[in-house]
């Protein structure tokens, strides 16, 4: 069936802080400057906010001039951030760290993102921008000359085997005079497009982690609204880059999460599990053992940092939010750079479209290096890639840039691809983990089940696979299988294989909560990461 098609200005690709501050800031101008443009945002999850996870301490300087009343319109910023605490564990105690002054949280706030992102929609459509949730923007379309055309929904509808089913729905094609992608890390359409304009010539390699977060309700006895906890230490080993966060906040709400580096060299290491050991220890126990898990979810985010951004126009088309890389590492946090990075991209993207021009977006990447956001980024450049030499090495090397060169250094550290970092099985020696007491610490399923995930069984499975003998007969064979292991979701499991007595890869994709770390740690990148079918995948309640 032929697919209708839909006319705007421009599409944003993904519902997410950049996405929508990209979209209200547009319509902003519009309205200033009497300018008509009609701006759609797509996005994949089944309404706003339902795929968005982060810690989250949101610093609001972006949020400031993008809508500087925020405060009277009803933002849920309600939890002002208070004291700072950044502890080194061993395996049974605590030893108080001074908080590196990136860390400092005066003047900012603990949130839901996903509330955030809700509120921000609803200040949008207030705009006039059309918003689709439920609609997962599967394939890029292009003009004859090779510009960027904009996007097209994929297909509902669709069976298992490929053939289209008595319920099949064809998708939806949006033309835009520019679209925006903001997909968020790891984006399926944003990789496409860095191979078509090889939009990363002349940058280092993205380097990403992953980051799995619970929501809880603990006991008022030992809430402490306002407190913000960082630990690095156990129970990850000291050559991998990786730490914990505990924000509380709201009615006795922690959240609570743990980042691993996904260049871990170990491919016996799980994160899943390296989180579950960690609120085992005896200074973070206390919290939780009384308290109710609410919600889980997992996501990967782009490390790199400025180094590692890629060209961020192209004809047709532009690049906003975690999707290029805009995370401040040492800061641990993103959602400020990534509303930073959707307002320069608008102003850039209004005035093209106001003078008449074609092709691709001039002076938003100029803006961007001459704003906060970019000296930010710039100044911290080193932090990340110095975990190399491990975590006191890091931590040290950390210390002189932030007090003694204060990000000035005349040099650049360089980072490698993740996948590309793994050692064969026989190389590293196997780590057990204690099994899940059920009362602070957990198993897969059960945690996959309090993200409200799901996925239409009678679907094409949205975790490809380019080749389907290299699970077993590479990853398997020479790595273990590590993506029973680095997967947080159970999505993959190596189940007995009845033709030859051995084993094969099973894809539980029903299981997927879309954080895309196989896409980026399967160490012989045969895993491709596409979307399913428009709102499927984690339906995330106040993370």
């Amino acid at each position: 069936m032929e697919r209708e098609a839909m006319e705007f200005d421009v599409v944003i690709v993904g519902a997410g802080p950049s996405g929508l501050s990209t979209a209200i800031r547009l319509r902003t101008l519009a309205a200033e400057q009497g300018h008509d443009l009609s701006v759609c945002v797509l996005e994949k999850g089944s309404e706003v906010g339902a795929h968005i996870l982060s810690g989250a301490v949101i610093e609001p300087r972006a949020l400031d001039e993008l809508i500087p009343d925020w405060r009277g319109k009803g933002a849920p910023l309600e939890q002002e951030a208070g004291q700072d605490r950044f502890l080194y564990l061993t395996n049974q105690n605590d030893i108080r760290l001074p908080t590196p002054p990136q860390m400092h949280n005066t003047g900012n706030y603990i949130v839901s993102l996903g509330n955030v992102c809700r509120w921000l929609a609803e200040q949008a459509e207030a705009l006039g921008v059309e918003i689709y949730p439920g609609f997962a923007a599967a394939e890029v379309l292009y003009h004859d000359d090779g510009s960027v055309k904009g996007v097209a929904t994929g297909a509902m509808g669709i069976g298992r085997d490929g053939e289209p089913t008595a319920q099949f729905e064809p998708g939806m094609e949006l033309h835009a005079r520019q679209t925006i992608f903001a997909e968020g890390c790891r984006g399926s359409l944003t990789k496409t497009l860095m191979d078509r304009f090889n939009l990363r010539e002349g940058v280092q390699p993205q380097t990403y982690g992953i980051g799995i977060k619970e929501l809880w309700e603990v006991d008022p006895s030992v809430h402490q609204p306002g407190l913000i906890v960082h630990t690095v230490g156990w129970p990850v080993p000291r050559d991998v880059y990786g730490g914990s966060f505990m924000y509380h906040f709201g009615e006795n709400l922690v959240s609570v999460g743990f980042v691993v580096g996904l260049d871990y060299q170990n491919p016996y290491l799980s994160p899943f599990d390296e989180f579950q050991q960690w609120k085992t220890h005896p200074s973070i126990r206390p919290t939780f053992e009384t308290g109710r898990r609410i919600s889980y979810g997992a996501r990967a985010l782009a490390e790199g940092g400025w180094q590692s951004i890629p060209k961020l126009t192209f004809p047709g088309g532009v690049l906003v939010g975690d999707t290029a890389g805009f995370l401040n590492v040492p800061k641990i946090k993103g959602t400020h750079t990534a509303m930073k990075s959707g307002i320069l991209a608008a102003d850039a993207v209004f005035a093209h479209l106001k003078a008449g021009k074609t092709g691709a977006v001039t002076g938003y990447w100029e803006a961007l290096k001459d704003s906060w956001m970019g000296w930010e980024l710039w100044r911290v450049r080193n932090i990340r890639p110095s975990f190399r030499w491990g975590l006191f090495g890091g931590i040290t090397y950390s210390a002189i840039e932030a007090y003694v060169t204060r990000g000035l250094s005349p040099w650049t550290l360089r980072h490698h691809e993740d996948h590309a970092a793994l050692k064969k099985a026989a190389d590293c020696k196997p780590i057990e983990y204690p099994k899940p007491d059920g009362k602070v610490s957990f198993d897969r399923l059960s945690s996959v089940y309090l993200s409200n995930t799901n996925h239409e069984e009678n679907q094409p499975c949205h975790l490809t696979l380019k080749d389907d003998t290299v699970p077993k007969r590479v990853n398997l064979a020479d790595y273990a299988g590590p993506e029973a292991r680095f997967c947080p979701a159970g999505v993959y499991e190596f189940v007995p294989d009845e033709t030859d007595g051995g084993q094969r890869l099973q894809i539980n994709f029903q299981n997927c909560v879309h954080c895309k770390t196989c896409d980026i740690k399967d160490p012989t990148q045969n895993i491709n990461w596409v979307v399913p079918q428009g709102g499927d995948g984690p339906n995330y309640p106040n993370m």
